[in-house]
């Protein structure tokens, strides 16, 4: 994934000091539409037998549980002049890509392996 370097962003050049800053797409999605969205794209990008959304398992809420997430983000717009580069849907797809080409990265997240390298490049800040 591109990220975008801290020195770029606004927030960093043209905000107040003390001030918070949301940074965010000016969209808000339901977490069930963000797992759909998932799954389509990787029925079209890595196509199998059935779709990705069979998997979907139901669970209980958790008490507290949030259904959405949005930001608002019109203070940064309005003072800043900050608008997003990617839509949520250029920004989901190459995520999902990201994960899909760095697999190697995933497994280390999924067997614990990041963790030494965690240790060694932060334990001593």
């Amino acid at each position: 994934m591109k990220t975008t370097p801290a020195h770029s962003t606004p927030v960093v050049t043209q905000g107040k000091p003390g001030e918070t800053y949301n940074i965010g797409g000016h969209n808000e999605k339901q977490n069930l539409d963000v797992v759909h969205t998932i799954c389509d794209l990787l029925d079209e990008i890595v196509p199998k037998e059935g779709s990705y959304r069979d998997q979907i398992t139901y669970v209980t809420d958790r008490p507290g549980h949030d259904r959405r997430y949005a930001i608002d983000a019109n203070k940064i717009s309005a003072e800043l002049g900050w608008t997003p580069q990617e839509t949520f849907e250029s920004g989901i797809r190459k995520t999902v890509e990201w994960y899909l080409t760095n697999t190697e990265w995933v497994e280390n997240v999924k067997s614990g392996n990041y963790k030494s390298w965690i240790a060694q490049n932060y334990q001593n800040r």
